[in-house]
């Protein structure tokens, strides 16, 4: 792979990010009612390959019950605002109402108050009971001590996601969590990132995840590169962690893992040019920020954002454009993708012939 000097001692390669790509046009075209967007990862289908980040501007009990109705799979942030009050809605309602400075402060407090075990179990209980697919988050840090209360509560997706997750945390501080013993142990499919590369991709296949989640430093609502420098551009993030995922299928003898994009998605064609290059489905925030019926009334915000010591996150205001159902299926009021994605990318898909997501992975791509 070519490299570009930066100076004497430093080299580097060349990286695209999704708006540095697009997708070409084939000589076939279908019919859009012809293109299927169903996802499968274990023994769970989804109709659509999307999944909603699970960020508390975004994703609430019933906002999940809602989303799992609409055909995705919405996640909880099970470290988040939903498990540590009983009544969240005041504090989300005041945040709302606060500017610049005294939002992440206020932010940084509401979030000191401590986990409930009790309320985890309550809310993923809530969800399980109206029929959809129950998925809730912790962060590495906080998945030993909370990881049976989930299991017990009948969780049926396990997500492990932080800004960044290794299969090789090495600390002097605390026993870092050992992802194959854990993953191994657990009876329920776990997905497990973010990352970036292609080596620390393949390191997290083998530790029997079931999906990898693709991505740090990216997103609306992150500062990761501006107070880290940390990130990667999306669109070669995504290609080398699907190179990971072919090497590890035959590494393995045919055990596949799921690539899930997970940043820098903020518009239809950038969920249309992840699965191009090579993703099986996207994790979304941002999109879901925008509805009316989102819980953070138009603000958006990651966990970074509320980091007692060094917050790497913003907490964004974005104009309230339509419920989540007419985000995902429209119809679209809007010409800048925001709307109906869902129906974009299977224009998309339509465009250049294909009626899978797995088989648009195969889609030709160019540097725009």
């Amino acid at each position: 792979m070519t490299e570009f000097e930066i100076g004497r001692a430093k080299r580097a390669r060349q990286a695209y990010s999704f708006d540095d790509i697009a997708i070409v046009p084939s000589r076939r075209t279908r019919d859009p009612e012809e293109v299927s967007v169903a996802w499968q990862i274990d023994a769970y289908r989804f109709e659509l390959p999307i999944i909603a980040a699970p960020m508390d501007s975004v994703m609430s009990p019933e906002r999940a019950i809602a989303f799992g109705k609409l055909g995705g799979l919405g996640v909880l942030n099970l470290e988040g605002i939903w498990t540590r009050y009983e009544d969240p809605e005041p504090l989300l309602a005041e945040v709302a109402e606060l500017d610049g400075l005294a939002a992440t402060e206020r932010l940084q407090e509401i979030y000191t108050a401590p986990i409930k075990a009790e309320l985890i179990t309550e809310r993923l209980r809530q969800v399980r009971e109206a029929g959809v697919t129950v998925a809730g988050s912790l962060s590495p840090q906080r998945t030993k001590e909370y990881a049976k209360a989930v299991v017990d509560a009948g969780v049926d997706m396990f997500v492990i996601r932080g800004t960044t997750v290794s299969a090789e945390h090495v600390s002097s501080q605390a026993e870092p969590l050992n992802l194959k013993e854990f993953i191994y142990e657990l009876d329920v499919p776990v997905i497990v990132g973010g990352c970036a590369t292609y080596t620390a991709a393949l390191h997290l296949m083998r530790t029997g995840a079931a999906g990898v989640l693709v991505g740090f430093g990216g997103g609306a609502a992150h500062t990761t590169r501006t107070v880290l420098g940390i990130a990667v551009p999306m669109a070669s993030a995504v290609a080398d962690v699907a190179a990971a995922r072919r090497d590890y299928l035959d590494e393995s003898g045919g055990r596949y893992v799921h690539v899930i994009a997970d940043g820098s998605i903020g518009r239809s064609g950038d969920i249309a040019k992840a699965i191009a290059c090579g993703a099986d489905a996207v994790m979304v925030g941002s999109p879901f920020a925008r509805a009316t019926d989102a819980p953070g009334h138009g603000f958006h915000w990651g966990a970074e954002a509320h980091h007692a010591e060094l917050p790497r996150g913003a907490r964004v205001q974005f104009d309230q454009i339509g419920t989540t159902e007419e985000i995902l299926f429209g119809p679209s009021r809007v010409a800048d993708g925001t709307m109906n994605l869902v129906g974009a990318l299977k224009r998309s898909m339509a465009t250049t012939g294909y009626t899978e997501v797995k088989e648009f992975q195969r889609v030709e791509v160019v540097t725009a």
